[in-house]
């Protein structure tokens, strides 16, 4: 029972919907009622009675059907005595289906307590743009068919029309996108702007609950976001569909469930918290989430299930950059995690 409206409010079932009705294949009553009160009619010769057949009531001349199983997949043997590995193949199709139809049936009655649960929570989804103009239209555009969150794009340096793009996507959907830009080119593409004043930017520019931190790398193929503002919804400070433990030597995927830090494209966070949190000095992105991870306080939580996300590819920087940049903002995270361990 999934509806929340008292079962006075429910409309009465159609008389198909309720099981034994007609063609259900419950109606074993064999036909009209005959002489004897009995549900099946007697022969005018006293002989066997013909039954109509499970079914099949009311229908003249119809012959009983002895394994009505049959039908259905199981051995046509009445006593059920056919092939055995028959029986048990049909037993697994049966035990498979169930299984599958639980787990539909769960995620549809999830799905819709965490939109009812986070109905009233404002989110807005922050992105960094810089280049590559078919990711960031695929990127946008499946935030707008798969959310009802806000999109805050900060353009650096139109590299490659990427900020025409934005303006065209903004100009279809004025409510739903907002775009700033500035000359400045990213400093991982030789420019000045870094990720980590870029984002705080971002950040000061939201007004929503939840602020989301999201990479034009990836696109929706689903509603990804629902399921982490019902996390934060629930108590967490941050919810997202990466989580790792750290350690000396890098860090290692954890999750579902709590976990220490969140990496990965898509991190949503309670706006308020992060304001505090976000490493401002961070030049690239990669294990600045991370440090952005340790200056939260409260829970960091991965969902259950396949994160409803697509790659769109990779985003090159120069050579050497990415790994030297990378370790300077991992040796800060185990700085922040030394500091933190008792």
């Amino acid at each position: 029972m999934t509806d929340a409206k008292p079962p006075g409010r429910l409309r009465p079932a159609h008389p198909e919907q309720v099981a034994g009705g007609t063609g259900t294949g419950r109606d074993t009553a064999g036909g009209a009622p005959g002489p004897d009160g009995t549900g099946g009619a007697a022969s005018d010769t006293g002989g066997a009675v013909s039954s109509t057949g499970v079914g099949t009531a009311g229908a003249r001349g119809a012959h009983a059907r002895m394994n009505p199983a049959a039908e259905l997949g199981f051995s046509g043997d009445p006593g059920q005595h056919g092939d055995h590995g028959d029986e048990l193949l049909h037993a697994q199709r049966i035990w498979d289906g169930a299984l599958a139809t639980n787990r539909l049936d769960d995620a549809g009655v999830n799905a819709e307590r965490q939109r009812v649960e986070t109905k009233d929570v404002t989110a807005a989804v922050s992105l960094l743009v810089d280049g590559w103009p078919a990711d960031v239209r695929a990127c946008v555009e499946s935030l707008l068919e798969h959310t009802r969150a806000k999109v805050l794009a900060f353009d650096l340096g139109d590299v490659d029309g990427a900020g025409d793009v934005l303006d065209e996507l903004a100009a279809r959907d004025p409510e739903r996108v907002a775009v700033w830009h500035v000359a400045e080119r990213p400093h991982w593409r030789g420019g000045t702007a870094t990720w980590g004043e870029s984002r705080a930017k971002l950040l000061r520019l939201d007004e929503s609950d939840v602020h989301v931190l999201m990479e034009t790398t990836v696109a929706l193929r689903g509603d990804a976001l629902t399921p982490l503002l019902a996390a934060i919804a629930e108590g967490a400070t941050a919810a997202g569909w990466q989580g790792v433990d750290l350690y000396d030597d890098g860090p290692r995927e954890a999750g579902p469930g709590r976990v220490q830090a969140l990496t990965g494209e898509v991190v949503a966070v309670r706006r308020q918290a992060a304001l505090g949190a976000l490493p401002e000095d961070a030049h690239w992105g990669r294990n600045a989430d991370l440090a952005l991870s340790l200056g939260l306080r409260g829970e960091l939580v991965v969902p259950e299930g396949p994160a409803p996300v697509a790659r769109l590819g990779a985003h090159d920087v120069p050579a050497g950059y990415a790994d030297q940049e990378s370790r300077r903002n991992y040796d800060g995270v185990l700085r922040l995690l030394s500091a933190r361990t008792p």
